[in-house]
């Protein structure tokens, strides 16, 4: 009796893998929680139709969603691996926002080089040269359109610490 041992989902549902199984070539026995959560979320039902309705070679890759949206799915029960897409894109908008800021800010300190090296008294430019008051009005007027509610000298990191501390892989 020395065959093949059953694949991950012939083993969980405790039944005989035929040789033409249709799980056996994507959830090895080696494998047993991969197949565990897609029969959780999904059951072995509806990922045996999704997975015949597909040609051979798509196969893998929709396993693979499988597992990943699975796997999003016992995380977060309502927003599944969308919930994840959402939270990496609020991360890009405040990371674009805090780039702009910086930007905003180089631009500044820029614009205040300039202006003290036309200030620099040796060179016997009059502080109160309208040159020098139109800079300074500008350059106010930079700083104040900058959002006081952006503090770039906060300790948050990047990346949340959830997303540390877990993967949605497996």
């Amino acid at each position: 009796m020395g065959g093949t041992p059953p694949c991950a989902s012939c083993k969980l549902l405790r039944r005989r893998c035929a040789k033409d199984c249709i799980f056996a070539p994507f959830f090895p026995s080696d494998e047993p929680q991969k197949f565990a959560i897609v029969h959780k979320v999904f059951g072995a039902s509806n990922v045996s139709k999704m997975l015949q309705d597909l040609p051979f070679q798509q196969r893998a890759d929709a396993v693979s969603s499988l597992v990943y949206e699975a796997n999003a799915r016992i995380r977060d029960p309502v927003y599944g691996c969308v919930g994840a897409i959402s939270q990496l894109q609020n991360q890009v908008k405040q990371l674009q926002m805090q780039l702009a800021m910086a930007h905003a800010e180089i631009l500044c300190f820029q614009m205040q080089n300039d202006s003290s090296s036309l200030v620099n008294p040796q060179l016997g430019v009059d502080d109160d040269s309208d040159d020098n008051k139109s800079f300074l009005l500008n350059n106010n007027m930079i700083m104040a359109s900058i959002p006081q509610s952006m503090n770039f000298s906060s300790s948050s990191s990047v990346f949340p610490e959830s997303l540390k501390r877990e993967s949605l892989w497996i």
